[in-house]
């Protein structure tokens, strides 16, 4: 039966997409704030650009997962047969939701804080690694998702299922 070929599919597509689109509602909004800095002094260009390339990086967890999930299930590199159980198929899809749920909200709180790390830049550059720390601090629960992602996917063969 292929049916649980579908839930490792969908599982791939909303890791991909959800952290994604995250991503680039937050990137999108960071690049906003930066481009009102950089029109007043260009020199600062390089400060914003690292905040803005912040809250990109759970787009990246994303498609890491969904990578994970495609050969882990065989998918791809694997043999072609997609037998996989509707059990094991949801259990795989399952597996995605941490980085599917928590990659998009913190990629959007990451570009709060990362806009509010170009507010920094405008008023007083010399203080910018603050502005990167306030931001970094939100991609401590991306990467937590991430790694409960990955983990689970890697534990699904293991399951009697």
């Amino acid at each position: 039966m292929k049916t649980g070929l579908i839930f490792v599919l969908l599982g791939a597509a909303l890791s991909a997409a959800l952290p994604g689109m995250g991503s680039a509602r937050g990137t999108s909004l960071v690049g906003q704030a930066a481009a009102g800095v950089v029109t007043e002094d260009p020199s600062k260009f390089g400060k914003v650009l690292i905040m803005q390339v912040l809250p990109g990086t759970q787009g990246l967890y994303g498609f890491l997962t969904a990578i994970l999930l495609l050969t882990n299930a065989g998918v791809m590199g694997g043999s072609g047969d997609f037998t996989l159980s509707v059990e094991k198929g949801l259990a795989y899809m399952f597996a995605c939701l941490p980085i599917v749920i928590v990659g998009y909200f913190s990629a959007m709180a990451q570009a709060k804080a990362a806009a509010g790390g170009v507010g920094i830049i405008a008023k007083r550059p010399d203080q910018s690694g603050k502005g990167i720390i306030f931001a970094a601090m939100v991609e401590t629960y991306a990467v937590l998702a991430l790694l409960i992602s990955l983990l689970a996917i890697m534990n699904v063969n293991g399951l009697n299922i």
